[in-house]
């Protein structure tokens, strides 16, 4: 197909994200990525367990002296909200609706840097209560984990933002399409991982 035709509501491709090759190439090339993300956060996952609340001494705290689970739940809520408004971004741009795409990517991306604050918010206070990333085995493995995390927020962020700025003038075609889909579920994919963070490293670590 030619990316520059011009289509209309009426001729934009029901799948628009796999109606070429390179875009199905895009779809392998991204699982392939996403399989390797799983393993590394497995990975760090894993070293978490093994070192939580692993502490020197009685004074430096554990999870349950920390973590508060009226933050995490609104930062939870954020993030899980950003995923339902790049699922409506997603439904506009299969519409041909590239406007109104953008609008929703522009919430999700408000929403998800509204989690970034929060996240950076919430080391500053464990950094003034003593938990810091070289106080402990527990420390340790706990910025490596949520902070990579952050970090992989970041990068999801940047992502969708130079997507938009880049395509703001181009409107939608069969090119940049299957990039704001891989975007998305690229997102879909940190917004999962976090559930994992929250249930295994906060509310276990609360409830004990």
């Amino acid at each position: 197909m030619n990316y520059e035709e011009k289509f209309t509501a009426e001729t934009w491709p029901a799948e628009p994200e796999k109606a070429t090759l390179e875009a199905k190439n895009k779809f392998l090339g991204f699982w392939l990525f996403l399989g390797g993300e799983t393993v590394l956060f497995a990975s760090l996952f894993a070293t978490f367990l093994a070192l939580r609340d692993r502490v020197p001494n009685s004074d430096v705290p554990v999870s349950k002296d920390l973590f508060s689970l009226e933050i995490v739940f609104i930062s939870t809520m954020l993030l899980l909200t950003s995923s339902l408004t790049s699922v409506y971004a997603m439904h506009h741009m299969k519409n041909f609706r590239f406007h109104k795409m953008l609008l929703w990517l522009g919430i999700t991306v408000l929403l998800g840097a509204c989690f970034l604050g929060l996240e950076i918010f919430e080391f500053s206070e464990y950094v003034k209560e003593g938990h810091t990333f070289t106080g402990s085995a527990f420390g340790s493995a706990f910025y490596t984990l949520v902070g990579f995390h952050g970090a992989h927020v970041a990068f999801g962020l940047l992502w969708i933002i130079t997507l938009m700025v880049r395509n703001a003038r181009r409107g939608l075609n069969l090119y940049n399409a299957p990039k704001f889909y891989v975007a998305s579920l690229y997102w879909h994919f940190i917004d999962v991982v976090w559930v994992f963070i929250f249930t295994i490293v906060y509310l276990i670590g609360i409830v004990g």
